[in-house]
């Protein structure tokens, strides 16, 4: 072996290990940032909603209705004691915690200002971000659907329930400490007013606020792309605003993409592989309609 070679290589590996060593100390500020980011304190000035009471059927029934239609039962589960929804070889575990009545719950003890900071703003009750829970979906919430959401919670049976668990691969840490990867509680303009009711019909105006609950994965202008905080091996959201690559052209009429909602099948047969179809098949008719209406008159997302 020459002289230069030698050199070479000693060059090569001190490389290696400068490499090594910089990429260890990019994880540990990463995982440092992570939990200063999980641990922060955000202020949100919360108008508290009136609490429904448990004999006002009309409101429970609505809830009903928005608990299995926009993702709580996929996360929470039917019954609202908890569910495992990720369960990743890669080392990604995820459980919704216990949220109806019964011992266990994080909501015993809620009050009205608590229920509005959770939902709307991703917000723990005592300040910090809540992580992997959507609620740029919920944000836009009128006050009469959060109430009514509320009221079916509240009237659900004691149940025992689970836990919240939250275990994240080192890199998905990493990334969320970065900026990479933000919890709902960093994307939500907090200072916005509730949404103003309109009235339930097929209508772009009410397709829109239905469109709401596409937010977490599609994107805010629901252009699609990697899911934020998904397991590395789930698929990208697809577009649904107009442009390339957009896959409203799979679906030109309502009951094309009442199909996809109700199977979880494109037209063409295939299998999608990450939706919660469990809460879309339960979507109304009207809602479905006012959704694709809105979809299909989407302008192009602003570049930039």
């Amino acid at each position: 072996m020459t002289k230069r070679l030698k050199s070479w290589l000693r060059l090569a590996g001190l490389a290696l290990v400068a490499l090594v060593l910089l990429a260890a100390a990019a994880l540990w500020f990463g995982l440092h940032q992570a939990e200063q980011k999980m641990q922060r304190k955000v202020d949100v000035a919360v108008r508290p909603v009136p609490l429904r009471p448990l004999t006002d059927t009309a409101a429970i029934d609505r809830g009903r209705y928005l608990y299995a239609s926009r993702g709580c039962v996929d996360c929470h589960g039917a019954h609202g004691g908890g569910r495992t929804f990720i369960d990743d070889p890669n080392g990604m575990r995820v459980v919704g915690p216990h949220i109806g009545p019964g011992p266990g719950s994080v909501t015993a003890g809620y009050r009205p200002e608590d229920w509005v900071r959770v939902i709307r703003h991703g917000v723990h009750p005592l300040g910090r971000p809540l992580m992997i829970m959507p609620s740029e979906d919920y944000n836009r919430f009128t006050d009469a659907d959060l109430a009514s959401l509320v009221a079916y919670i509240r009237s659900l049976p004691p149940t025992p329930g689970a836990a919240a668990v939250i275990d994240l691969p080192l890199p998905v840490r990493a990334l969320y400490g970065f900026g990479l990867i933000q919890d709902a509680a960093a994307k939500i303009d907090h200072t916005r007013p509730p949404a103003a009711p309109v009235p339930e019909g097929v209508s772009v105006q009410h397709g829109a606020y239905v469109a709401n609950m596409c937010l977490g994965c599609h994107g805010a202008q629901l252009a699609g792309g990697k899911i934020p905080g998904g397991p590395p091996d789930w698929p990208a959201a697809s577009r649904l605003a107009p442009g390339e690559g957009s896959v409203m052209a799979r679906y030109p009429d309502a009951e094309s993409m009442m199909r996809l909602f109700k199977t979880g099948q494109r037209p063409d047969g295939t299998p999608v592989q990450v939706m919660p179809f469990e809460s879309l098949r339960e979507i109304s008719e009207t809602d479905m309609r006012a959704l694709h209406l809105y979809l299909r008159q989407l302008p192009p997302p602003a570049k930039g």
